[in-house]
């Protein structure tokens, strides 16, 4: 543990003070993605693919027992939409709105600032290795220079170092991300399909059930 910590405390000496927002966003990068991580997993257990499924066949056949049966003990957002379409199915559809906008808030928090990390680290890094290349150039116009290159090397190690911090700060953040967003695709189009069945099992099918049929016109001929 200690020669992690002063190989950290090496490179980001090199680097310069770039080195310390990266540092930074490193951080915040890690703290993130394991929160989200933790999300993710209590959203599948609460919400499995064989639970979608399941459900969604009762909602297109109607079946209220089965459904209160697929959705007892189950505290996640599913469980209240569905309660309260069969309470009302009339407000289902302001209801449903409603629920999966809050939905929407929950799966897509923090994903704005993962995504700026992405962005922003690669170009820290870049900053970093202008700076250092700068700082090389201006020693090399210096007369004493001719006797210590090892200055020349300094500025292009802290170019280096920043631009590789730069782009591993990106890459460790746009894999999970991208694991993130797909699963946030997933979620939203897990609950468009319980409200297609809900629609076609309980506003659809009722209707069709319950429309009177016309009777057919009887005519007779003249004598």
């Amino acid at each position: 543990m200690q020669t992690l910590l002063n190989t950290t405390t090496t490179l980001i000496t090199r680097g310069g003070w770039v080195m310390y927002p990266l540092l930074l966003l490193s951080i915040i990068s890690i703290a993130l993605s394991l929160e989200r991580i933790w999300f993710w997993s209590r959203f599948h257990h609460n919400m499995p693919t064989q639970k979608i499924a399941a459900l969604a066949a009762a909602l297109r056949t109607g079946n209220r027992n089965l459904i209160r049966q697929i959705i007892q003990n189950d505290h996640s957002h599913l469980n209240q939409l569905i309660t309260q379409m069969l309470q009302d199915p009339k407000t289902a559809p302001s209801f449903a709105l409603e629920i999966i906008e809050n939905l929407r808030n929950r799966t897509e928090r923090f994903m704005t600032t993962l995504s700026t990390i992405i962005t922003a680290a690669p170009l820290l890094g870049i900053l970093g290795t202008v700076i250092g290349i700068i700082q090389s150039f201006e020693l090399l116009g210096q007369s004493r220079m001719t006797n210590d290159p090892t200055l020349v090397s300094a500025g292009i190690a802290q170019a280096l170092l920043t631009t590789a911090a730069g782009l591993i700060i990106a890459l460790i953040t746009l894999f999970p991300y991208m694991t993130f967003k797909t699963y946030i695709d997933r979620a939203l189009g897990q609950f468009e399909i319980i409200l297609t069945a809900f629609d076609t099992g309980f506003n659809n099918t009722p209707q069709q059930q319950t429309q009177p049929k016309k009777p057919t016109p009887t005519t007779t001929s003249p004598k």
